[in-house]
């Protein structure tokens, strides 16, 4: 596409949905190409260790196999939801780089380089990309296990690597046509090798600032090329790579390219897999889900450990999780924002009530598990002003249910709430204050004969009554009432684009029928308004 083409494209997503969201006029260059993004996850520490962060890497992949390095924090901003755009083809606008510095120049706007068509998706709901892409149908995976020239050691046989891909419980065919309310499977996936790569480990595995960095690319175009003759990756939109001994101290999932079936630039799905990672299901869907575009979810303690919500796969895949005797952690489902993300959840299982809605409604909330649910899985509270219920912040309300093969351990039975902003991370909301380490807890479970106040006060939601395939909630605007009843909760007094961690407001809705201790501090002794009251 031309620049003119670009803009025009941009414009028509734009008028589709009705965002007042486009490239800018005055972008100094505009470059396309295959947005490939890759996240890191780190082994598991022992209790009371400390775990290493998580690293994220962007890329444009140009037509010409040259690659541009992206700033994330940038890239995410220009791009609105740039999840929904991996392993996607983009036009990004770049601005110019300040005079006098090296620095990557500012990235102005991200937009799906493909023409609005009738086949392209768009959410009822309002998906923050235009025209965000659906993942469905068959997304066919294959596993590929290398081993490093100086490594002997096969960890797991062929079998093992074949039947993780099974539609019996417990294996990932099943796991993705549940969790996904069978809108994928994973037909026609397999394992191959083991192959031998023609390098030791210390040729893909160097040091960088005295850290072991793993050349993914490297390691992607090697075990490729040795599985070649063996594989038929015309079908392919998916490769799980197992590697027979540490890459960097980190599983890896996102996409790549290598020079396969002949063609110089075969990009696709990837994940790269020590075996920590590939002797467990938990963590090898959890890199799946990277390469499905989905990122990371977290809690609301506010510190730098992105691995603490055990409500997602995509965050803690360790803590409340189903043991299998063959398949060690098995995954337990995403968050309902995260299957929103990847168009999973329908329309009419979808709820929003915007800002400045003046009606109190009674919902039917539905397990998010059920498959064939009649009643709304996902309720949206917006703070948005614009006809984008995404454009600034939202809290997400879903019904989980400790059962099953895969959420058959979870802390409890309760509404689980998440804020998301400008569609990015989605943080579990945890009433306690300060928040708990690990949102197993309590304050993070709404149940029923709770109310909870939205920081920003804008919205009250009372959880009445537990039902056979879910919740009743009742969602409204706050209303100040008169003695003798108590008053209102008041908002936190800190804008919707301050912390991620909030809490809100959690009380009982009927009188305590003993006292009561409130607990008003925020998280390092200060004063706060939220408060969380609760019987003794």
């Amino acid at each position: 596409m031309s620049a003119t083409t670009v803009r025009a494209w941009a414009m028509a997503a734009t008028a589709m949905l009705g965002i007042a969201w486009s490239m800018p006029a005055n972008a100094q260059s505009i470059e396309q190409g295959l947005l490939q993004l890759e996240w890191g996850d780190p082994a598991p520490v022992a209790p009371g260790k400390a775990r290493a962060q998580s690293r994220f890497n962007a890329h444009l992949v140009k037509d010409d196999g040259s690659r541009i390095t992206l700033d994330p924090a940038q890239a995410r901003k220009a791009a609105g939801d740039l999840y929904v755009l991996a392993n996607r083809r983009v036009a990004i606008a770049f601005g110019v780089s300040p005079k006098g510095t090296s620095s990557l120049p500012p990235i102005e706007a991200i937009v799906p380089a493909e023409r609005p068509s009738q086949s392209a998706q768009v959410s009822a709901v309002g998906a923050r990309v235009a025209a965000a892409a659906p993942v469905g149908g068959v997304t066919r995976w294959v596993t590929l296990m290398c081993k490093f020239s100086d490594i002997v050691t096969e960890q797991k046989a062929l079998p093992f690597f074949q039947s993780q891909y099974g539609e019996t419980v417990g294996q990932l065919g099943h796991y993705w046509r549940e969790v996904s309310y069978d809108k994928i499977s994973l037909t026609g996936s397999s394992a191959y090798g083991w192959f031998t790569l023609p390098q030791p480990r210390s040729f893909y595995v160097t040091q960088e600032n005295g850290k072991d960095k793993a050349d993914l690319r490297k390691l992607f175009a090697d075990c490729g090329a040795a599985a070649d003759a063996s594989v038929d990756f015309g079908s392919v939109q998916g490769v799980n790579m197992m590697f027979n001994g540490d890459l960097d101290g980190f599983a890896w999932g996102g996409g790549s390219c290598a020079p396969l079936e002949g063609r110089a630039n075969f990009c696709t799905r990837v994940t790269w897999n020590p075996p920590w990672s590939f002797s467990n299901l938990a963590p090898l869907a959890h890199e799946m889900g990277h390469g499905y575009g989905l990122p990371h979810s977290d809690n609301s303690d506010g510190d730098d450990d992105t691995y603490d919500n055990p409500w997602d796969v995509m965050s803690d895949g360790w803590s409340n999780v189903v043991r299998d005797a063959t398949y060690g952690a098995r995954p337990k489902h995403i968050n309902i924002f995260q299957r929103h993300r990847l168009s999973w959840v329908d329309a009419a299982r979808q709820r929003v009530f915007a800002l400045g809605d003046v009606a109190t409604r009674q919902i039917a909330l539905d397990y998010a598990h059920l498959a064939g649910s009649t009643n709304v899985q996902m309720l949206v509270l917006s703070l948005s002003p614009q006809a984008d219920p995404y454009a600034t912040v939202v809290y997400t309300l879903e019904a989980r249910k400790r059962e099953g093969a895969y959420d058959g351990a979870l802390a409890g039975d309760a509404v689980i709430i998440h804020k998301v902003e400008a569609s990015g991370t989605a943080y579990s909301v945890d009433a306690d204050v300060p928040a708990a380490d690990t949102s197993n807890n309590e304050g993070s479970m709404f149940k029923v004969g709770e109310r909870w106040l939205t920081p920003e006060g804008t919205h009250v939601v009372t959880i009445t009554a537990q039902t056979a395939t879910g919740f009743l909630l009742t969602v409204g605007p706050p209303r100040v009432m008169s003695s003798p009843n108590p008053p209102r909760l008041k908002p936190s007094g800190t804008s919707a684009s301050s912390a991620p961690a909030t809490t809100g407001g959690r009380l009982p809705t009927m009188p305590a029928r003993t006292p009561a201790t409130a607990r008003c501090a925020a998280p390092g002794g200060a004063r706060s308004e939220r408060c969380v009251v609760r019987e003794r």
